[in-house]
């Protein structure tokens, strides 16, 4: 599958952008303990070069990215593109598709039972936002060394947190790691700490409209719940 993404960016245009966004990276005079990459992706195209990962994007997102992740690295490497960048774990990919399939299966529905949403994959929604909170700061990605100076961990890049969708901001961040190898506290580099912006929004259904007419052809009583949205 990874020689299949490697062909898509390079049908796509994404390597060439892919490329451009190293040299960025690359020029910039900033430490950063995670180089963050969006790739834009058409499931369609995907799956016409190769069913298999099409579908993987489709549902299982994550892991998906990793092969991505693999790729780009391997890519960084071998056209030295960064030259700070030291491990495959300090590259962080989102893969943002243009489209979904236009099937039920992928709309998430919060007013249709039974709410099956356990997997985390790709879906739509549509709805109206009613509230939104101001911009904030939230940590992308962080780099931790063991507090033991005999560790060999307590230097390089072994230790890479990395936000991931879905996670609360401690997943990321906090004071209790411990190392892997002498289970020494782990002290976060505070230079190397990489920021992004989020928003909190606040949406109702779509179908409140039909409620706020004054009128219902539905005689029975129903309610009508809000929902919050992260933006990253």
């Amino acid at each position: 599958m990874r020689e299949i993404a490697l062909v898509y960016l390079d049908k796509s245009g994404g390597l060439q952008k892919f490329v451009h966004d190293c040299k960025e990276y690359n020029d910039s005079k900033q430490s950063y303990a995670v180089y963050r990459f969006i790739i834009s992706i058409n499931p369609s195209d995907i799956a016409e070069l190769d069913a298999t990962l099409g579908n993987y994007i489709l549902h299982n997102p994550i892991q998906a990215a990793q092969i991505f992740q693999s790729v780009c690295f391997i890519a960084i490497k071998t056209l030295s593109l960064i030259e700070q960048l030291q491990t495959e774990a300090q590259i962080s990919i989102l893969l943002k598709p243009t489209h979904l399939p236009p099937l039920p299966s992928y709309v998430l529905s919060l007013s249709a039972f039974p709410f099956n949403y356990t997997s985390q994959r790709f879906y739509m929604s549509e709805g109206i936002a009613i509230a939104m909170g101001t911009v904030t700061k939230y940590t992308q990605g962080a780099r931790f060394l063991c507090t033991e100076e005999t560790c060999p961990f307590s230097e390089g890049f072994r230790y890479i947190r990395v936000h991931m969708p879905g996670a609360t901001e401690s997943a990321t961040v906090r004071t209790d790691f411990v190392c892997g190898s002498c289970s020494s506290p782990l002290q976060e580099d505070m230079k190397f700490r990489v920021l992004g912006d989020k928003q909190i929004v606040e949406m109702i259904d779509a179908k409140v409209l039909s409620a706020l007419k004054g009128f219902s052809t539905d005689k029975s009583y129903f309610r009508i719940q809000t929902f919050t949205v992260f933006l990253r």
